[in-house]
């Protein structure tokens, strides 16, 4: 039997991954880079989702502080809060600061990069390419 890496994410029983549709949605909306409504969400997905289910995670990633929403019409359009990069530099953060040996998965992250990521790395730590201050700072809201 041919291993299928979508086969492991959605498991057996055919459901998506804890988390995977609210990733899916915040990817949609990062995409657009403008708001959407519940509707323009959905026709981004792939799938056949029901407006319904689109609502509901909209409605939590708002509950959840991660999107801010404007009234348009008698919906709502959604809208990111943090960009992609940010997005998910916090949630690194956050998984470290979770593990017990903040050394050890350092030395684990770091020695995983690609040649090209470590150099990208490598030009941060050092200065060179660095964001400026203005930059890290909004960065850190």
């Amino acid at each position: 039997m041919e291993y299928r890496e979508d086969e492991e994410v959605r498991g057996a029983s055919g459901r998506r991954a804890r988390g995977e549709l609210e990733s899916d949605v915040l990817a949609a909306l990062w995409a657009v880079g403008g708001p959407q409504t519940a509707r323009d969400v959905r026709d981004r997905l792939p799938g056949d989702l029901a407006y319904t289910t689109v609502l509901t995670i909209l409605s939590r990633l708002h509950d959840k502080g991660m999107l801010v929403r404007r009234r348009e019409g008698r919906g709502y359009a959604y809208e990111p809060i943090r960009d992609e990069a940010s997005h998910t530099a916090r949630r690194m953060h956050s998984l470290l600061q979770g593990g017990s040996d903040r050394e050890a998965v350092l030395a684990r992250f770091v020695s995983e990069l690609s040649e090209q990521d470590e150099h990208v790395l490598q030009q941060l730590l050092t200065g060179h390419g660095a964001p400026d201050e203005s930059e890290r700072d909004r960065r850190k809201r």
